[in-house]
């Protein structure tokens, strides 16, 4: 039970991390260097989170994301950067909190955990890709807001429940899954929408 928890714990957080890597860190580490949570024997590795410069870097990072997210399409510009940056550091963060694991292990967790962040990624960039097609900037701000409530809700499950936020993250990939498609079909609509109103109208058309 106790190895189940620590994976779920692990995937856990490298699915948050997919959506949010700074501020996953970031609250992490306040929440460890200031004692606000008190962590179990198995995931003492997790301590080095609570470093202040590991913390201050994270929030730094964590600040210029939560400006650039707000920005229609810097924000897709920004996921775009970050996706080789988001599955890497939640793997990292998958193989910390299992401490120090056989190599063989190492790998299977890392390849289980970049894969979960790199889903939750790509969730997040598709979401933001569709909102952008939208005329209006504040789709971006309450998306933004919402994952920021989600990543600190999330980590706060983790914590008391970590089996049942992974139960919940799983749930929500899938639904992801399901729902791509049509994600896809009204992206491909807008985009092509807004290039019909972007052509220029023929002027040797009569007027009847």
């Amino acid at each position: 039970m106790e190895k189940l928890d620590l994976l779920a714990v692990a995937l856990g957080l490298a699915a948050l991390a997919g959506v949010n890597l700074y501020l996953t860190v970031f609250a992490t580490g306040l929440a460890i260097h200031f004692h606000w949570i008190t962590l179990a024997p198995q995931y003492q590795s997790l301590e080095i989170l609570g470093n202040p410069w590991i913390i201050s870097i994270a929030g730094v990072l964590y600040l210029l994301e939560f400006f650039a997210d707000k920005i229609p399409w810097v924000d897709s510009i920004w996921d775009a950067v970050h996706t080789v940056i988001r599955p890497i550091g939640g793997a990292l963060l998958a193989i910390q909190v299992l401490g120090h694991p056989s190599p063989a292990l190492t790998v299977i967790v890392a390849l289980l955990a970049g894969g979960t962040s790199l889903v939750a990624h790509t969730a997040k960039a598709a979401t933001r890709l569709a909102s952008n097609t939208s005329p209006e900037p504040f789709s971006n701000i309450g998306l933004s807001l919402g994952e920021d409530a989600a990543v600190l809700g999330g980590l706060t499950l983790v914590h008391f429940a970590p089996l049942l936020a992974l139960i919940i993250f799983l749930i929500a990939i899938g639904v992801f899954f399901y729902f791509a498609r049509r994600l896809l079909r009204s992206i491909k609509g807008r985009v092509g929408a807004r290039k019909k109103l972007d052509e220029p109208v023929d002027r040797n058309v009569s007027v009847q």
